[in-house]
């Protein structure tokens, strides 16, 4: 999964300054900060460790209401009995970026015209330049009877992290019956997560001779099993192995959680909706996604709702000197963590170079990649880009299941994410300092 999702924390009502070692009180800015940082999960902490990386002298401000900074694409092997939870967390004076200002409070309204950001607190943070990395909001409450479900009567989902270790307890302790799977209308955060759910969880009950025993259901509000058609077949095969039977254009709209019935929304080829009730003993549910309130509702918003960028230079069309990255954008990008690793670099290359009177060097490709792990010990890395371009980094065939990236998505990008991307470590990302 990517970038974290800026959500209102309740402690957080006042603002702090980190440098890291001391806090200031709030009402502390007595001049305009160079940039304001909105956000500081991956998106948010990768680009402002890229500016000082460049520009040491800025004086950056991040906006995060949040103690705690997760790494969120290992919650899917958490949830397959693959990953140590307490290995995805960390605190969040941990990965902020030495000598910025941690104003940890949450934001109630962007005010782009007055060159400032307003805080629920109320206090206003004026700056020169804006970067929103806000990430987006799991709308949870969309779903009837969801919230009330979650955690129990096998109502479960890899997209909470106190809820992942629900799915492998879950997972490791049936052995008949059936389970659901789903995965809303797009756009959502790592597109192939709630696969990834399905297939890790079908291939533990296969390692454990319960997979004859288990119906596995996989409904989708779309009409293909992945964006991207050169991943399809691989993937399919992975459907036809551990017998899955896939309902496209099938949506959860409510959840019986006593009652074990899961309710979908089923449109058929006329356009026709259905109401369909489908019993369960195991539902992996995948919220609808969309932008945080205070995007949704502002000036900086498109028409859905999303951070209006140019989907090359990453800048908004309207206010020069605002930028955005990560899920909360409206690229027509995937919106994962290896997507706000390249954004980063694009966001600050261009910001200093618009701050400087120059021309923006750097345009973005659409790059993401999702890495599909289809059993244990096996990884579809699909990297693509804007029109589904692929775009492998690694002289391999990148539609075929491969241990190399299983390596890479188990092992090595969990160390490199904490010790490279949030420390403006940019290799192959092609920079531009």
């Amino acid at each position: 999964m990517s970038t974290q999702s800026m959500q209102h924390d309740p402690a957080s009502e006042t603002a702090g300054q980190i440098s890291p070692e001391g806090v200031a009180p709030a009402c502390a800015w007595d001049e305009t900060f160079d940039v304001v940082v909105v956000g500081g999960g991956s998106a948010g902490i990768a680009v402002t460790a890229s500016l000082l990386r460049r520009q040491p002298g800025l004086k950056i401000a991040v906006v995060e209401p949040r103690d705690t900074h997760d790494y969120q694409p290992a919650w899917t092997l958490v949830g397959g009995g693959l990953f140590d939870v307490d290995r995805t967390r960390r605190a969040m004076n941990e990965v902020m970026p030495k000598g910025v200002t941690w104003i940890r409070a949450a934001v109630a309204r962007i005010e782009p015209d007055e060159n400032r950001v307003r805080l629920e607190n109320g206090e206003a943070v004026p700056y020169r330049d804006l970067v929103v990395a806000a990430g987006l909001r799991l709308a949870w409450e969309r779903i009837e009877g969801l919230e009330q479900a979650l955690g129990k009567y096998g109502v479960t989902s890899n997209y909470r992290r106190d809820l992942a270790p629900y799915t492998w307890e879950l997972v490791r302790s049936m052995r008949s019956g059936t389970a659901l799977f789903t995965q809303p209308a797009m756009p959502i955060k790592c597109a192939g997560a709630p696969q990834k759910a399905m297939y890790l969880s079908c291939d533990h009950w296969r390692r454990a001779g319960a997979l004859e025993r288990i119906n596995v259901e996989f409904n989708t509000d779309g009409a293909v099993l992945f964006g991207v058609a050169a991943f399809v077949p691989s993937l399919m095969k992975y459907v036809h192995r551990y017998r899955a039977n896939l309902a496209f254009r099938s949506n959860l709209v409510a959840v019986d959680g006593p009652g074990k019935l899961a309710y979908f929304d089923v449109k058929d080829a006329a356009g026709e909706t259905t109401r369909v009730a489908k019993p369960f003993e195991m539902l992996h549910v995948v919220p609808p996604q969309v932008a945080p309130d205070f995007v949704r509702d502002s000036q900086l918003a498109d028409a859905a709702g999303w951070f209006e960028v140019d989907h090359a230079t990453l800048r908004h069309p309207r206010y020069a000197n605002v930028f955005a990255l990560g899920d909360v954008c409206s690229a027509p990008n995937a919106k994962t963590a290896a997507a706000a690793r390249k954004q980063a670099v694009i966001v600050a290359s261009n910001l200093l170079a618009m701050r400087s009177g120059l021309p923006m060097p750097s345009r973005y490709d659409g790059y993401g990649a999702c890495p599909l792990t289809v059993e244990r010990g096996k990884v579809v890395l699909a990297e693509f880009g804007y029109g589904g371009k692929l775009l492998p980094t690694f002289p391999l065939d990148p539609t075929k299941p491969s241990k190399l990236a299983w390596l890479l998505k188990a092992k090595l990008l969990p160390w490199f994410y904490w010790n490279g991307m949030l420390k403006a470590r940019e290799w192959l990302t092609g920079k531009h300092a």
